[in-house]
């Protein structure tokens, strides 16, 4: 029942505005949603799968806009500062977004431990969130290769494609560093700019 299970992470972002994660009940994610507490065990099998599903679900939602960012130019340099601009704006506005590329959760969040090993699912499969989350290290990949496929447009030679993913890469932590410390003036889409003025971007 996909429904339910959007209204249900919507209800649980919701709650998290309002309460740390420890003070969120079950019962009332439920009933924000308009669904029974039974349905939400059923989707989730309790509040850590609702947790990792909402963790999850917030990292794909970053990699989905880092995608939109990365066509919105034509110009290799513009595209790769708006992903910049997207990854700082999307940790200003969802803190989320900002635990995972920071690995820094506050209590106020949920922190989703590792799945433990299971003899038999109780939720089905296809409806668990099971599998590591990303750590920082996985989105700076993740981000940096979505950029060299984007950016690469063709099958450029191993040493091409080598260099493009350094001169991403070095994007990705500069956009990690603003989100650390924001830039002032300018904002991180300067900064990108001026570091690629001599870098090579096919």
């Amino acid at each position: 029942m996909p429904a339910a299970r959007e209204s249900l992470l919507d209800a649980a972002y919701a709650a998290l505005a309002h309460r740390p994660w420890s003070a969120v009940r079950m019962v009332d994610v439920a009933a924000a949603a308009g669904v029974s507490r039974q349905t939400l065990y059923n989707e989730f099998g309790g509040k850590e799968g609702l947790a990792r599903a909402l963790v999850r679900r917030e990292a794909d939602g970053y990699l989905a806009g880092v995608d939109r960012a990365l066509t919105v130019h034509d110009d290799p340099r513009e595209r790769l500062a708006a992903a910049a601009e997207w990854t700082t704006a999307a940790a200003r506005q969802n803190a989320l977004v900002r635990a995972l590329l920071t690995g820094c959760w506050s209590e106020r969040l949920p922190a989703p431990a590792p799945p433990s090993a299971r003899s038999g699912p109780t939720v089905p499969a296809q409806r668990r969130a099971d599998g590591p989350l990303p750590s920082p290290g996985d989105l700076v990949a993740l981000v940096r290769d979505r950029a060299v496929v984007v950016l690469a447009g063709g099958a450029p030679g191993v040493a091409d494609t080598a260099e493009l993913a350094r001169v991403c890469e070095l994007v990705v932590r500069l956009a990690l560093s603003c989100v650390a410390a924001p830039p002032a003036e300018g904002g991180v889409a300067d900064l990108v700019r001026g570091a690629l003025r001599r870098q090579p971007v096919p």
